[in-house]
């Protein structure tokens, strides 16, 4: 699990996506990486899968929906998220999620 849980309030403490890929060569395939931090929108569980995440897992996103929308609100976030991944990934020319890797970044 790579994770900073609030560790970004500390000045040069580096993000979940900045210390995923050297996370993921460490373990190289023994295990499966997962990560969470800064994950908001469709486009953010792209690039932790682009960069090696096995799992993304989110927290403010359906908390902040359940806060203003109760059980429809974080259907609406899920829906929303699933929108996201859909419309980048078909933007990105990849039809599956073992299709990213990190040449969609660049």
């Amino acid at each position: 699990m790579v994770s900073n849980h609030g560790g970004r309030q500390l000045d040069g403490v580096p993000s979940t996506c900045d210390a995923l890929p050297e996370v993921v060569a460490a373990v190289d395939g023994r295990v499966p990486v997962t990560v969470d931090g800064g994950i908001r929108r469709g486009t953010d569980v792209i690039r932790a899968i682009a960069l090696g995440a096995t799992a993304v897992l989110i927290g403010r996103p359906y908390l902040w929906a359940l806060a203003v929308a109760g059980e429809t609100g974080v259907r609406d976030m899920l829906e929303l998220l699933e929108s996201e991944i859909r419309t980048a990934m078909a933007l990105l020319g990849r039809p599956s999620v073992a299709d990213l890797d990190e040449s969609v970044l660049t």
